[in-house]
């Protein structure tokens, strides 16, 4: 191996709560690949953290293209050998488009990234943890309070999110007898620019508009980083990290 250390792969790695996580196992030791679409913003990602190859590896990477992700994992694997950590993290929505206005396009685009990217990335990382010597590692998918309560007007994101459940525990099940361990961890108003209209004012259940509290990615990242450093006989099968005055509780 060209490094010591464990290996991560981080998808949506160029900004927001990717970065974060990217950075904060960086300084617990780990090697972190860092996939997403843009090629500039994962190497400021690896900039920022000072940290150059082979503490990292950035793949530019279309989760919704089942060729780009085979890449990232061919290039996992023939830089590194292994892959002890998976954090499906990257996403998109529709934000505020009336259910009955959506297109065929753009629901199909949502579950393309959401879940479908998410389904085969886990794939390429569970079938190379089964392979590798020690056997194992982890998934973490980046669930979100809307895998549970939905907003107004985000059918798309809310379904795909609810079916990360459904996979995250699936792959709980079939991870067992080989050492895969998976969990997910649902974020609530986290700090990042894809969000900062909710500081200003977010249409509410009740149809009035208001603004909602955000935390800051790196609190989000200490969660993903405490889930990720746990042994893999012990696992968070489910983690919320949410603004603690957000209307998340009650939000109906």
């Amino acid at each position: 191996m060209p490094t010591q250390g464990k290996i991560a792969v981080i998808t949506g790695a160029g900004s927001g709560i990717g970065r974060a996580s990217a950075h904060a196992l960086l300084e617990a030791g780990w090697n972190v690949v860092l996939a997403g679409r843009r090629a500039d913003m994962l190497a400021e990602t690896a900039a920022l953290a000072k940290a150059p190859p082979p503490r990292t590896l950035a793949v530019p990477t279309d989760v919704s293209d089942p060729a780009a992700i085979a890449a990232l994992f061919d290039a996992v694997k023939s830089t590194y050998g292994r892959i002890d950590l998976l954090f499906n993290n990257a996403g998109i929505s529709t934000r505020g488009i009336p259910f009955e206005e959506l297109t065929y396009e753009q629901w199909t685009n949502v579950v393309a990234v959401n879940l479908t990217g998410s389904f085969l990335c886990a794939q390429h990382a569970f079938r190379m943890m089964k392979a590798q010597d020690p056997q194992g590692g982890r998934i973490i998918n980046n669930g979100s309070v809307s895998a549970h309560v939905p907003r107004r007007n985000s059918t798309p994101y809310v379904a795909t999110k609810h079916a990360l459940t459904g996979l995250t525990r699936s792959l709980s099940l079939d991870g067992r007898e080989c050492g895969i361990a998976c969990g997910q961890i649902d974020i609530g108003n986290a700090a990042t620019t894809r969000n900062e209209d909710t500081a200003q004012g977010r249409l509410q259940a009740s149809g009035r508009v208001a603004a909602e509290a955000r935390i800051d990615v790196r609190d989000v990242a200490k969660g993903v980083l405490y889930m990720a450093e746990l042994p893999l006989e012990a696992n968070v099968q489910f983690m919320t990290v949410m603004a603690t005055k957000m209307p998340y509780i009650g939000r109906g």
